[in-house]
């Protein structure tokens, strides 16, 4: 017999978290996110729920735990793109389509009442956190901030309904083979001085200003991309306190043509490789690995390049691409990935494969009508 229930206390939300260890207790690819950011993403003053509203739920088979699953409103997102659009999101369950149909009817049914007429997903709750399902690449842990999955989930959401009506790439970059390509040396060398196009780190000090431009140039660059949602100030917050955490400054780089900021591209080191000892717990001890464990990290991901529309088809990607390489090369970086890419975003597509980068991982959105 299954049951689903909706989470309303304390007890069911922390069940609710906890639920990815039993269902990748097996998987040693799986990487245990903070408790900490968790329990903050569904506490009432976690930024989305300024622009969206999500109710959760759990699924007992006999009595046993064994899935769960948000239904997610983004009125946001609605707004943007003039649509009736629900989400379900932070979906975990057993490989059971019976189980995944009840979580996901459970949904339906919730975004009926609202008067939507699609169901997107996974967005966990949104395109601007954890989005899509992964269906190739099952060999290698995630990297930095990417989800994770079991290969039969989209079988799951297949057998339900949904088609895949988006496709996400993540892009595998080794840095030496980056740095040896001539006509990435030659353009990027043209470009700087065709524009005056210099290069310069983010300001750590002036943080507040820094992640400005990063909202400014972020909200103009993908504004018409597919599942866009315009960063919010409250978001832009949560992300400037993010960074004063992790922020390896050489990594986040500027672009300014003639003083005024045009572009920027933002990386991180892949702090996976550290989370994945520490269990999903940073105190009382395990915060010290984010110092001790540092240097053993080897791959940096990029999470945001993005460049205002006007100055775009002028190059300005390759000094990035040739700036952000050379100074993870001098961290003692070998790798890099770029994710997540859209599929069908010819120019970033074109950029990564003259960077040498090939496709590694490959992630699905899903939606139906309703």
């Amino acid at each position: 017999m299954i049951k689903i229930v909706k989470v309303e206390s304390k007890k069911q939300l922390k069940a609710f978290i906890r639920l990815p260890w039993k269902i990748y207790k097996d998987d040693p690819h799986w990487v245990p996110p903070l408790l900490m950011d968790l329990k903050e993403r569904f506490h009432h003053k976690f930024s989305f729920y300024e622009i969206g509203t999500q109710e959760n739920y759990l699924a007992y088979k006999n009595d046993e735990l064994v899935g769960r699953i948000s239904a997610i409103e983004n009125r946001e997102f609605n707004k943007e793109h003039n649509d009736k659009t629900g989400f379900f999101g932070y979906f975990e369950c057993i490989d059971d389509q019976e189980v995944a149909n009840q979580l996901l009817d459970t949904v339906k049914a919730w975004l009926t009442k609202r008067g939507l007429n699609k169901m997107h997903g996974p967005a966990s709750p949104s395109s601007n956190h954890d989005y899509g399902c992964l269906v190739e690449g099952f060999d290698d842990r995630p990297k930095m901030l990417m989800p994770h999955n079991p290969p039969y989930y989209q079988n799951l959401f297949r057998t339900y309904g949904f088609d895949k009506c988006m496709g996400l790439l993540a892009y595998k970059l080794n840095a030496e083979d980056v740095l040896k390509n001539e006509k990435l040396i030659r353009v990027s060398k043209m470009v700087k001085e065709r524009y005056n196009f210099t290069i310069r780190p983010i300001n750590m000090k002036d943080l507040k200003t820094e992640v400005g431009h990063i909202r400014r140039i972020y909200n103009a660059a993908w504004e018409k991309n597919y599942g866009f949602v315009p960063m919010t100030e409250k978001e832009i917050k949560e992300y400037e306190k993010a960074v004063k955490m992790i922020a390896e400054p050489s990594l986040i780089l500027f672009g300014e043509i003639n003083g005024e900021v045009v572009g920027m591209v933002l990386a991180l080191l892949d702090y996976f490789h550290v989370f994945k000892q520490m269990d999903g717990r940073l105190f009382p001890f395990n915060f010290l690995k984010m110092y001790t464990k540092k240097k053993e990290i080897d791959w940096l991901r990029v999470m945001l390049l993005g460049i205002l529309p006007e100055h775009r088809r002028k190059g300005l990607d390759s000094v990035f691409y040739h700036e952000l390489i050379k100074n993870g090369l001098e961290l003692g970086l070998k790798y890099g990935e770029a994710s997540w890419i859209l599929e069908d975003n010819a120019m970033m597509n074109r950029g990564l494969k003259v960077v040498n980068g090939e496709v590694y991982k490959t992630y699905h959105v899903f939606e139906m009508p309703i």
